[in-house]
């Protein structure tokens, strides 16, 4: 269940699974399970970073907290924000709102609308945009333009001053930092941080891992449809020997600075997953124990999904 501590987290999510209906070459209609009892809380105040390798669930997350997955997707487990059920109803009336979303692509954006009414949207105003805009280096006649009249790394910020026009409670951002100069992606970064340090809690998905470092507090590491390892940034800042799950001891090592050194095979396929540990085929610490269920534990002060973790 949810837990009920008098600090309740912002967001909370327990035993999220997520499949998707389809047919197979033989028109049998099967569920692909692509999400596997994943768990992730989001505090206000905090920035919880979500790293893994792509196709690890990561975008999914997301998605299913908006309430945006297409229809052949089955969805159970329990999602709570500020303590109450995440329904489908609260997710329309809170969605653009008091829960923002900063999507990957920026396909999200209407091509038919001028970017300033998008950007606006129904309770923004020109004052706003103007503040947002000019953070984001953004001239103010961007806003006469359509999503097609602009530059990659343009659209990116559209996308993210679209996400900071009302002052959401929750963010969750699906890579917003891709396209962006190192400058402007800090920049951006920074002022995640200022909102948190206001109250919001964010929900940052990211690949650049390094910048994340910068101004998270909290470290999410997926792996195969799961969450594996949750833990102070601090922690990824100290180097590997302070993690606790192999796959992110080994997720660390494959990092440009550590001269991605790599390991053998590759994240298992959701059609296919192996019983037990996702990660055992590749684990130099495999046992017999890695065959059974593994749950997520309380190590160190963070909490890993590994019979070995410590």
């Amino acid at each position: 269940m949810i837990n009920d501590k008098k600090v309740q987290p912002l967001l909370e999510v327990e035993g999220l699974t997520v499949s998707f209906s389809r047919y197979d070459r033989g028109w049998n209609k099967t569920d692909l399970e692509v999400i596997h009892s994943l768990d992730v809380t989001v505090n206000a105040g905090e920035i919880l970073a979500v790293v893994g390798s792509s196709g690890s669930g990561k975008s999914l997350l997301a998605h299913c907290i908006l309430g945006i997955l297409p229809g052949n997707a089955k969805v159970s487990g329990e999602m709570a924000y500020k303590g109450k059920p995440l329904t489908e109803k609260r997710q329309k009336k809170l969605r653009g709102h008091e829960i923002a979303f900063i999507p990957q692509s920026v396909d999200f954006l209407d091509p038919l609308m001028k970017v300033g009414a998008q950007v606006k949207g129904v309770r923004g105003t020109d004052e706003k945009m103007r503040e947002a805009f000019q953070r984001y280096g953004l001239d103010e006649k961007t806003a006469e333009l359509y999503p097609f009249q602009l530059s990659g790394g343009m659209a990116r910020r559209i996308l993210i001053s679209t996400a900071v026009m009302e002052e959401p409670e929750l963010i969750v951002a699906d890579e917003p930092t891709p396209g962006l100069d190192l400058a402007m992606a800090m920049e951006t970064l920074n002022h995640f941080r200022e909102l948190a340090d206001k109250g919001c809690g964010v929900l940052l998905i990211t690949h650049d891992i390094d910048l994340a470092l910068n101004i998270a507090d909290r470290i999410a590491v997926f792996y195969g449809g799961t969450t594996v390892e949750i833990c102070p940034a601090a922690d990824f800042k100290a180097g590997k020997d302070a993690l606790r799950h192999p796959y992110s001891k080994a997720f660390l090592d494959a990092l440009p600075q550590n001269d991605f050194k790599p390991i053998s095979g590759t994240q298992p396929y959701a059609g296919r997953l192996p019983k037990g540990c996702l990660f055992a085929d590749r684990c130099p610490r495999r046992t017999a124990e890695c065959g059974g269920e593994i749950l997520m534990r309380d190590v160190r002060g963070g909490k890993v999904r590994c019979v070995h973790g410590d």
